[in-house]
This record gives structure tokens, C-alpha cells and sequence, in this order.
């Protein structure tokens, strides 16, 4: 992925924001990048690409790099919330929906 495809498609947070931020702020902990525009906080399929460039980060990796293209994530992303993986407000995965019986 190029640095300003899109991570974190609910918020519309880039690559290079997500690098920029652990760069300059160095969080803690991977769940301090939702403090980068709100990055993870949303449907949740970022998460563990936030928390491998965090990994990366750490291990002073100087490229981290996802291994697809932006054509590539989208669809997998549409994929999991077709599937119904969102997670709810409190932090908790959803259910999928279910049909009435």
C-alpha cells in the first residue's frame, strides 16, 4: 500500500497519517493510534494493520508494509462488514444479523 491509501476507511485515516503519528506522538500501546483520527475506533477491521505498524514501530522497522494492494484491502474490508464483524460501540464484536424465523 502507497502512503496515503486509505487504513482506516470509517475515518478516512491514510497510511502516512497512521506512520506520522506514531513517529511523532510514539504511543505506548498500538490502541493509543485511535487517537489518530479516531483510527480503529470504527467497524474494527483495521485494528490489527494499526496494531502491526505499531509492532513495526517498536521493532524500529523502517518500511512496514502491507503486503496487498488498496484494490485488495477494500474488498477484504467489504468482506468482513458484509459479514457483520462491526463491532458495537462498546467495544464488543457483533453478531451477524439474523433473518426472522
Amino acid at each position: 500500500m502507497e502512503l496515503d491509501d486509505k487504513v482506516c476507511y470509517c475515518f478516512h485515516v491514510s497510511k502516512r497519517k497512521i506512520l506520522n503519528y506514531i513517529r511523532l506522538h510514539k504511543p505506548r500501546r498500538a490502541s493509543q493510534i485511535s487517537q489518530c483520527g479516531g483510527a480503529g475506533t470504527g467497524c474494527g477491521w483495521c485494528v490489527a494493520y494499526l496494531e502491526r505498524y505499531f509492532a513495526d514501530s517498536q521493532a524500529k522497522s523502517q518500511n512496514p508494509e502491507l503486503e496487498m494492494t488498496p484494490e485488495i484491502y477494500a474488498k477484504l474490508r467489504a468482506e468482513y462488514i458484509e459479514a457483520g464483524k462491526r463491532k458495537r460501540a462498546n467495544g464488543n464484536e457483533e453478531l451477524p444479523d439474523e433473518e426472522d424465523s
